[in-house]
C-alpha cells in the first residue's frame, strides 16, 4: 500500500505500518506506474485538489477494473436540540465567512463535480461519536475557519460560545452523541 501527501509535515504525523509506504507527492502527480493500483482513495481532501488533474492521475494509475473512492464528512450535529442550535449558530453563523469556498464541494457531497468514472452506487453513511463537552470544543478549535477567525480578530471564537454551550450541555463530562454525515463517491476506471 502506498500513501501520499503533498505536505511533508502531514507525513511526519502518519502512523507507521509495515504494509504502508509513505511518499511525499501531490495527488495529481503520484509518481506511481500506469495501471499499478486497484484502489485510489482520497479522504477529506478532494476539494483541495486540482480535481480534473487528480481524476486523470487516478485513471492513469488504476488497473483495469480498479476503483476510486473519494469521501469526506460534513457538519457535526449534536443529539440535544438546544446544544445543536449553539453549535450550528457558531459553525454556520460566526464562522461562515471564514470557511474556504472549496468546502462547499464537500458539503454538497461531491455531487456537483464531474465524476469521470463508472459510478458505483453507495449506501448512506454517518460517523458517530460519544463525546463530552471538552472533546467537542477541542474539535471546534481545530477547524480551519476557527483559526482564520482567531487570526483576524485576535481571539478564540470558541471561548465566545463556551458559556452558552455549558448552559445547554449541563455537566461537561456528560457524553452526547455527535454525528457527521459521510459523503462518498465511488467508481470504476473506464477502460
Amino acid at each position: 500500500m502506498v500513501a501520499t501527501d503533498g505536505s511533508p509535515a502531514q507525513l511526519q504525523h502518519a502512523q507507521p505500518a509495515p504494509n504502508v509506504t509513505y511518499r511525499h507527492a501531490a495527488a495529481e502527480e503520484s509518481g506511481l506506474p500506469d495501471n499499478s493500483v486497484d484502489l485510489v482513495t482520497a479522504a477529506q481532501a478532494l476539494h483541495w485538489f486540482d480535481i480534473p488533474a487528480f481524476f486523470r492521475e487516478a485513471q492513469r494509475v488504476l488497473a483495469p477494473g480498479g476503483v476510486i473512492a473519494v469521501w469526506g464528512y460534513g457538519d457535526p450535529s449534536v443529539d440535544d436540540p438546544s446544544v445543536q442550535l449553539v453549535v450550528h449558530g457558531f459553525n454556520r453563523g460566526t464562522l461562515e465567512d471564514y470557511w474556504p469556498p472549496e468546502r462547499r464541494l464537500l458539503l454538497a457531497g461531491y455531487c456537483t463535480i464531474e465524476f469521470p468514472f463508472e459510478e458505483i452506487v453507495t449506501p448512506s453513511f454517518s460517523l458517530e461519536q460519544r463525546w463530552s463537552l471538552p472533546r467537542l470544543t477541542g474539535l471546534m478549535r481545530t477547524w480551519s475557519a476557527t483559526s482564520r477567525f482567531a487570526a483576524e480578530h485576535g481571539r478564540d471564537p470558541v471561548a465566545d460560545i463556551e458559556a452558552a454551550l455549558a448552559r445547554e450541555w449541563g455537566d461537561p463530562e456528560e457524553v452526547r452523541v455527535i454525528r457527521w454525515p459521510l459523503y462518498l463517491r465511488a467508481g470504476r476506471a473506464r477502460g
